[in-house]
């Protein structure tokens, strides 16, 4: 607890320094935290910063970490409200670049040898800086036009210590507020830090990149620069310059003649192929991170950057995902509650027609919409946001899906406000739970499993009467610890009846000699030793009580 103090101190004061207390919601505070709200407006003067832009630059003052974090919060529209999370959203692209920073030295001391042996020219100044590194231009010794990325300097030891302590304050926070338990802070914040580090190691970022690149290499929807791993390094990553319009440049994109609906539903589909299909979507698709290819404006393409985050679902949760989608668009709310139950994602205990009742509730109001102003992120946001209400845990994959959607369709509908994602989704889900779920599919997954899969079900009737067995033993001991638990009940009430009966002969036997004894100082007016007695009586029969 100790521990936790002067880093807590820190960001207090820099909340304070902000006027974060302004955000609070003084109608629902306690009346100790509005007394100390309303000394804090007395000593400390207001600000003409909008609230966003001060929770941005707390962010910023406070370190990496606290960026991540504002930037996960921008994603998250179900907990903070929309200006804070269109303020949180710049932290995404506009980070200040690292002072007094040598990218030569750097290069040098990561690839242990002169950067000149590698490349031809390495700018100075950065192309792009992000809160974990930054980007310079440059090209190699064949003329090759790339960029290095590289980690910003001592920042794992400062990430490490800020989560350690964003760990322990969330245990803090998880273990005296009951109303915080719903959010599982410990198990958010240590995901966090595992992405955290993941991002700091620019071989894995490297690994990334080109898996996705491979899987799209054929195609016209995304293309992912290419990555030179001889010159990539936990510290340092190289891969190719591509030119490209960044997506939140719409006046560019315009003047460039871009097909923007093409775009945007190649977005989608883009999307869509990457969970579905390939199981390996890109999970940071910030506007920072998306280039657009406008070498041919009627068939656009977009470009993806910074591949050190990326999401994979468990078979069985994209499988359970996809059939919960296409409920969601029949509207069959019974079958949605049946699958977020038989998947896991509501205890087991749930009222399964209280939750149907709910998710009615919210989504039938949506539904009254046209379909080409209903968003569909948002609707995915209310749909855990009611889950949460009957204890839905949030999987880190679910969140990191969650996060994408939300992107994926805010650059959609930026580029083509029109743009009707429950349209384009549909058929793809339709298609994907046929091609995939259907007996046939089935049985030729299992013929291309090959001799093991045959022989698992050579073995299928000896597992099954060893699994008859194993269920009777379980059973037997079930029954024996039952038993175990009667007998023991009926022991420890036998023990408490003959506590009882020692502790009603004791009193009465120290009533009788009390009366003995007190008998002679009564009749001589001494009530000293009376007194004394009277208190040893009572403390007998206070710890026999006990």
């Amino acid at each position: 607890m100790y521990g936790l103090i002067r880093p807590s101190l820190r960001i207090v004061g820099c909340a304070l320094k902000h006027r974060l207390d302004l955000l609070a919601p003084r109608a629902e505070v306690g009346p100790l935290a509005r007394f100390a709200l309303r000394f804090v407006d007395v000593i400390l003067p207001r600000t003409n910063e909008t609230r966003a832009d001060r929770l941005r630059q707390f962010c910023l003052d406070l370190g990496p970490v606290y960026v991540k974090l504002g930037q996960l919060l921008s994603t998250r529209r179900d907990l903070i409200d929309a200006d804070l999370a269109d303020g949180l959203a710049e932290l995404q692209d506009r980070v200040p670049a690292i002072v007094d920073f040598d990218v030569h030295a750097h290069v040098t001391d990561a690839l242990e040898q002169s950067w000149q042996s590698a490349f031809a020219s390495l700018e100075s100044t950065p192309l792009a800086s992000a809160s974990i590194a930054q980007v310079h231009r440059g090209t190699l010794l064949d003329g090759s036009n790339i960029v290095v990325k590289v980690v910003r300097p001592d920042i794992k030891a400062r990430i490490e210590t800020d989560m350690r302590h964003l760990v322990g304050l969330a245990e803090w926070i998880d273990a005296r507020i009951p109303l915080a338990r719903r959010f599982h802070l410990p198990n958010l914040m240590r995901d966090h830090f595992a992405i955290l580090l993941t991002e700091l190691d620019m071989l894995h970022e490297a690994a990334n990149q080109t898996q996705l690149r491979r899987n799209f290499a054929e195609s016209d929807l995304l293309y992912v620069p290419r990555v030179y791993p001889a010159l990539c390094r936990p510290k340092l990553l190289t891969m190719e310059y591509v030119e490209g319009i960044p997506i939140n440049h719409i006046e560019r994109l315009r003047n460039a003649g871009v097909d923007f609906e093409l775009l945007a539903r190649k977005g989608v589909e883009t999307f869509f192929t990457q969970v579905f299909e390939q199981n390996f979507f890109h999970a940071d698709m910030h506007p920072g991170n998306i280039l657009i290819d406008v070498s041919m404006p009627d068939n656009p393409r977009y470009i993806a950057l910074d591949c050190a985050i990326i999401g994979q679902l468990p078979e069985h949760d994209q499988r359970y995902l996809a059939l919960a989608l296409v409920a969601f668009f029949e509207r069959n709310y019974g079958e949605v509650a049946r699958l977020f139950h038989e998947c896991g994602w509501i205890p087991a205990d749930t009222d399964l027609s209280a939750f149907e009742h709910v998710i009615r509730t919210v989504c039938d109001p949506i539904f009254a919409k046209p379909l080409s102003e209903i968003s569909f992120a948002d609707f995915v946001i209310e749909l855990f946001r009611t889950a949460g209400q009957f204890n839905m845990e949030m999987q880190p994959q679910l969140a990191l899906l969650q996060k994408t959607l939300l992107y994926v369709e805010g650059l959609g509908r930026q580029l083509y406000p029109q743009l009707d994602l429950w349209t384009t989704a549909q058929p793809f889900l339709k298609r994907w739970v046929a091609e995939r779920l259907n007996p046939f599919s089935a049985f030729i997954g299992w013929l291309t499993e090959g001799p093991e899969a045959w022989r698992a079900l050579a073995r299928l009737p000896q597992n099954l009467s060893t699994m008859e067995a194993s269920v009777r033993t379980l059973q037997a001991r079930v029954d024996q610890l039952t038993l175990q638990q009667r007998t023991l009940e009926n022991n420890r009430r036998r023990q408490r009846r003959r506590r009882r009966y020692g502790a009603t002969t004791l009193l009465a036997s120290g009533a009788i000699l009390l009366w003995h004894f007190a008998d002679a100082p009564l009749s001589g007016g001494d009530i000293s030793m009376l007194a004394g007695i009277v208190g040893a009586f009572l403390g007998s029969a206070l710890l026999l009580r006990a």
